[in-house]
C-alpha cells in the first residue's frame, strides 16, 4: 500500500551517515540520516521475508513480554507508513493468541495518543498527517504492550522518533497510570550506536527486528554497572 509521507515527515538528506552518527547530540541531523538510511536499506529486502522474521523474534520474547501484561492482554501497533516495517501480520498473530489489538488515534499536537479496537480487515479512516486509523465507531482501548515505530534505536532502548513527541508522551502519561511494556520495531540497519536522550525521552524495553530480539533493559542494567564499577 502507497502512502504519502505526511509533511512533518519530510526531512532533507543533509550529510553522509558516517558524518552524521558521530554528531550525536543534533537529533534533527540524526532523523535526516535515518530516513535516508532506511530507504537505501530496504531496497534490497524482500518486505514479507522481513515480516515473518520480525514475527518469529517477536514470539521469541512473547512469554516474557506476556508477564508484563497485568492481566490485560491489549497491544497497540501501528499502521506502516512509507518505508516503516510491517507489524500488522504480529497483530494479527497475537489477535488469534487472544490479545485484543489497537491502532493508534493521532490527537492535535502536544496531546498523547489515543487508541482504539484494531481486526484484521477493519475499515480505515484517514487521520491526522495522513496516517490510518480505526474509525471513531471503534472501541477506546488502553494498552498494556506498545509496539513502536521509529527511526533509529541503540541497544539501551533510545529512540529516535520522527521529531513530534507523540510517543515520549503517550509512554509517559500509559506508564504512570500502569505498567507499559514497550516494544520497538525495526529493521535491524536502524541500529546507531548511541541515541542521545534527555529526560523527556521514554525509554523502549526490547527492539525486534528481522534479524534479532534485543532486550534493552538488560543493556542498561550492563552499562549502569559498568559504570558503577
Amino acid at each position: 500500500m502507497h502512502c504519502h509521507r505526511p509533511r512533518w515527515l519530510r526531512l532533507p538528506a543533509l550529510l553522509p551517515a558516517q558524518s552524521i552518527v558521530t554528531r550525536t547530540e543534533d537529533k534533527a541531523l540524526l532523523r535526516a540520516d535515518a530516513f535516508r538510511r532506511r530507504k537505501e536499506g530496504i531496497a534490497a529486502l524482500d518486505g514479507e521475508v522481513v515480516a515473518a522474521e520480525l514475527l518469529r523474534h517477536f514470539e521469541s520474547i512473547l512469554p516474557q513480554v506476556a508477564e508484563h501484561a497485568t492481566g490485560v492482554r491489549v497491544v497497540a501497533g501501528f499502521w506502516p507508513i512509507g518505508d516503516e516495517i510491517d507489524v500488522r501480520p504480529t497483530l494479527v498473530r497475537l489477535a488469534a493468541s487472544g490479545w485484543d489489538c489497537a491502532l493508534p488515534v493521532t490527537p492535535p499536537p502536544g496531546q498523547p495518543l489515543g487508541f482504539r479496537r484494531w481486526r484484521h480487515g477493519d475499515a480505515m479512516v484517514r487521520g491526522r498527517f495522513g496516517t490510518s486509523e480505526p474509525g471513531p465507531e471503534a472501541a477506546i482501548l488502553v494498552p498494556t504492550l506498545l509496539i513502536v515505530p521509529l527511526l533509529a534505536f541503540d541497544r539501551r532502548g533510545g529512540r529516535i522518533g520522527y521529531g513530534a513527541g507523540y510517543y515520549d508522551r503517550t509512554l509517559a502519561a500509559l506508564r504512570k497510570a500502569q505498567p507499559t511494556l514497550t516494544v520497538g520495531a525495526a529493521y535491524a540497519l536502524q541500529e546507531i550506536e548511541r541515541v542521545p536522550v534527555d529526560e523527556r525521552d521514554q525509554p523502549l524495553d526490547w527492539v525486534v527486528t528481522e534479524k534479532e530480539a534485543i532486550d534493552c533493559r538488560a543493556d542498561r542494567r550492563h552499562a549502569a554497572g559498568s559504570v558503577a564499577s
